[in-house]
């Protein structure tokens, strides 16, 4: 640790800025009080002062995710843009921050509560549906259709890597190998699909052209909903 690192102030900013670092390198499992007073050089109730202990510190990091969402947003989503354009940059802008965060999605399923700041966010992805003529009902739908695509990432059902864990490639493959007889299809379909994901950190399933493949099949959908 530098002297001009032990020497800056501390603050709830720079807690939650060391806490990200840490996740990004060694995963949420890494992080604790201790830890991270470790990390910052002071002691460990002096973090309490900033997070209101573990969980706190948790929210906090949800809290700043959806910070980088936001910043990444306005850079990429322009006023102009149709409603359809608008929302597939919105929820790219967001993927680019999961993908720096690969322990977000998992962290943001594990809240027991909605963050604040989601609030003004699905505010904005709903306005831009209604600018562009959507009525309220099939924006509900429309909310419900894309989920956590406007967040950057799909719910997966088993998602061991966006939860921060790995995905034992050669035992899927294995697996599904002796179940061919069982599952032929999905066994074909594994054998054909399987890649080399080492650049795409948020899944297994989870690709960044199954992404926005689905992300353009709803949006398609929605657009031709409301012109019917």
């Amino acid at each position: 640790m530098t002297t001009n690192a032990t020497r800056m102030p501390l603050s709830r900013q720079r807690v939650l800025a060391a806490a990200m670092e840490l996740a990004d390198t060694e995963g949420l499992s890494a992080i604790t009080m201790r830890r991270l007073a470790g990390d910052l050089g002071v002691e460990a109730m002096s973090l309490y002062y900033h997070v209101p202990g573990k969980e706190g510190l948790l929210d906090g990091l949800v809290e700043a995710v959806l910070v980088e969402i936001n910043e990444a947003v306005v850079d990429r989503v322009h006023p102009d843009d149709p409603w359809q354009a608008a929302l597939r940059h919105r929820c790219l802008a967001a993927r680019a921050v999961m993908q720096r965060h690969r322990w977000a999605p998992g962290l943001i399923g594990s809240r027991t509560s909605v963050p604040a700041g989601l609030y003004p966010y699905y505010e904005e992805i709903l306005a831009t549906m209604i600018r562009g003529g959507v009525s309220y009902h099939l924006g509900h739908k429309g909310l419900h259709a894309l989920g956590t695509m406007v967040l950057g990432f799909t719910q997966e059902l088993f998602s061991p890597v966006a939860d921060g864990g790995t995905l034992d490639e050669e035992a899927a493959e294995a697996e599904f190998a002796a179940m061919a007889t069982v599952v032929p299809h999905l066994a074909a379909m594994v054998a054909s699909e399987v890649h080399d994901h080492d650049d795409d950190p948020l899944g297994w399933c989870d690709s960044d052209v199954e992404f926005e493949f689905t992300l353009d099949l709803l949006l398609d959908g929605l657009a031709r909903a409301a012109e019917a």
